[in-house]
């Protein structure tokens, strides 16, 4: 009996002042104002409207005379609203236990309440609160960006405070990726009430932390330029422009979507649209969209081969338009019919050559070459700060045996070595990896410029190279796109600062042995024709700035990707975004000191000779592609 009235008198103390202080107190909490989303330029990109939401006293049953009066009176002052539909909804959520006044309209413009704000306020079932709804202004043009914000779920409300609160949640883009900078922090204020629960004194009242915003290294300009154009081409694809510390300035997936369709909840009509649309307008193909890399993967093919076996690219080899692996017949192709003859390391990159390729890989082998590979960026994530980042593949013979529990083949060795086969990637990894072959520094892309006013940080890993090996590398890029010889010459070489870059054509159809000469791309079927990449950065003396394009079912890089990077040169040049713009006798000075090493003879051949015996040239080169 002692302990028992030492519990009743001391131990539930706590629990009943508790109980009685709920009696007396009611605390209600502040709902936070969203953080805007504004370009590199303070254009506003993700926005607030101001409005009011409207919800409805709970326990009404279905016959009570008050609920229709209530559906009467806000039909009357806002006809567009539908009686079935807010009977619906308060009925879904009307129980025994819930004594919370239930949201039936979640937004209602600032100015059409004001019109009926006094009528509505007399009716003691109706709460009136102050509501925003997030508006994107420049809707499609940075959709895959930005993304959007709709309502919450059981399970995103069960984790976090603010968005059982406030009720939305980003649901994919930054809004999803800082959704918890952007929703802020709750307030609240504790009242003192009634037995009636009306409020009679406020004791205590905390603001809730909001406006916490984004700035974006995003120039929306840009974006928009870089989307038109695709529209104007009526093409699909992705776009990236990105600095060489990782700062992305543009990233278009084209086709996109209106984000403001998904703020209020889409309908069944628009979703279906989106899912059926074969160009995928809702798949955010900058970092979920994979690709074999085709022939944009050689420079860092080539210096995997480099970090393997230090010195095999002193060697050159000789290129016939085709070769074997032992005593099969099955004939891997160069994309040249005839061959390329004697090549060397830069000759390989400016004019694209697979056979190269194809005996180095054989030399060093797949489990070296997919470990280099990845350790520049390819088939890992780039950790950019956007939601469900893919990784893409870049595979071994682990890789291989986890998959399809299979061993792993010398054919698949040099498929892969040309960015076929198995290899995919995203476009932004093909970016970043393009800003590491430019200035030796492995960067992490980043879209956010300032996050609630603080500066980010750029992340950047040096990676050492071979200096020759480098060097002949970014040579070949600048022949490329500066050389008559080079795959994307026509539509790169007069532009106003000096550009290096490699194109890509990557398969997604194979072509049989029996195929002696191959198909125009544009005789294939649409979904039958290649990938077209190019990937590129400027100026070539002093890396500022990467652009890469990938055009879906393209063709070729040079003629299709080609002409939308040299755009996007234009346009950047134009608008003053590289620091140092050399005169026109300096660029013409540049220009001739690398074409003159170009055209040397010596220079040409000034790797070593391959070691095999020189094979004799085909007089009736069979096939010109991969199988």
């Amino acid at each position: 009996m002692i302990i028992r009235i030492y519990h009743i008198s001391v131990k539930s103390n706590y629990y009943y002042e508790e109980l009685a202080k709920e009696n007396i107190e009611h605390k209600e909490f502040l709902k936070p104002v969203r953080g805007e989303i504004t370009d590199v330029n303070g254009n506003l990109l993700a926005m607030n409207q101001i409005g009011f939401s409207i919800s409805v006293m709970p326990h009404l049953k279905e016959d009570n005379p008050r609920l229709k009066v209530v559906g009467e009176a806000l039909t009357e002052a806002f006809p567009d609203l539908n009686t079935t539909v807010l009977y619906k909804v308060y009925k879904k959520q009307n129980s025994p236990y819930n004594h919370k006044y239930i949201k039936v309209v979640d937004f209602i413009p600032y100015t059409d309440m004001m019109r009926a704000y006094a009528k509505l306020s007399l009716l003691p079932e109706i709460k009136i609160e102050a509501e925003t709804k997030r508006y994107y202004p420049y809707g499609k043009y940075v959709a895959h960006i930005i993304g959007y914000t709709g309502r919450s779920n059981k399970k995103e409300n069960a984790v976090d405070e603010v968005v059982d609160i406030v009720g939305k949640v980003g649901k994919s883009g930054l809004e999803r990726y800082y959704n918890k900078v952007l929703q802020g922090e709750l307030g609240y204020v504790i009242n003192k009430v009634n037995a009636t629960n009306k409020a009679i004194e406020e004791l205590e009242k905390v603001p809730p932390k909001d406006n916490k915003n984004l700035v974006l290294n995003i120039d929306i300009e840009l974006q928009q330029m870089i989307y038109k154009y695709f529209e104007n081409m009526k093409e699909t694809g992705v776009a990236i422009v990105m600095s060489t510390t990782g700062e992305l300035i543009a990233a278009v997936s084209y086709p996109a979507y209106d984000p403001n369709l998904f703020v209020g909840g889409i309908s069944f009509k628009d979703w279906r649209a989106l899912q059926e649309d074969p160009d995928h307008p809702f798949t955010n193909k900058i970092t979920h969209g994979t690709y074999p890399p085709g022939s944009s993967i050689k420079m860092g093919m080539a210096l995997a081969f480099d970090k393997a076996i230090p010195g095999i690219l002193e060697y050159s080899e000789y290129c016939n338009g085709s070769m074997t692996i032992g005593k099969s017949t099955h004939k891997f192709r160069c994309w040249k019919h005839g061959g390329h003859g004697t090549v060397p390391l830069r000759k390989a990159i400016r004019e694209s050559c697979d056979v190269y390729f194809y005996k180095k890989s054989l030399k060093v082998g797949i489990d070296a070459m997919a470990k280099n590979l990845r350790s520049f960026g390819l088939g890992v994530k780039t950790g950019v700060d956007l939601p469900k980042e893919y990784n893409g593949v870049i595979p071994d013979k682990e890789w291989k045996m986890r998959r399809f529990k299979k061993s792993w083949f010398k054919g698949e060795t040099v498929i892969s070595a040309i960015g076929q086969g198995y290899d995919s990637v995203t476009p932004l990894q093909v970016a970043r990896y393009t800003a590491l072959v430019a200035t030796g520094n492995l960067v992490t892309p980043h879209v956010a410029k300032f996050i609630d006013g603080n500066a980010t940080k750029p992340e950047i890993k040096p990676i050492k190279f071979n200096s020759l090996t480098i060097s002949e590398i970014r040579k070949g890029m600048y022949d490329v796109c500066n050389s008559r010889k080079g795959t994307a010459y026509r539509a790169m070489h007069k532009l106003p600062i000096i550009v290096a870059g490699k194109t890509g054509t990557s398969q997604v159809t194979s072509i049989p042995q029996s195929t002696i000469r191959r198909l125009k791309e544009s005789q294939l079927a649409y979904y039958h024709r290649s990938h077209a990449w190019i990937t590129t950065y400027a100026p070539f003396d002093d890396p500022q700035y990467v652009v890469t394009v990938l055009v879906e079912h393209g063709g070729h890089g040079g003629s299709t990707s080609g002409p939308m990077a040299a755009e996007i040169y234009k346009w950047l040049y134009a608008h003053g975004y590289f620091k140092k713009q050399p005169t026109e006798e300096e660029r013409k000075a540049l220009q001739k000191s690398l074409e003159e090493t170009l055209n040397s003879a010596k220079h040409e051949h000034a790797a070593k000779p391959a070691v095999h015996k020189k094979p004799k040239r085909p007089t009736k080169p069979k096939g010109i592609d991969l199988f």
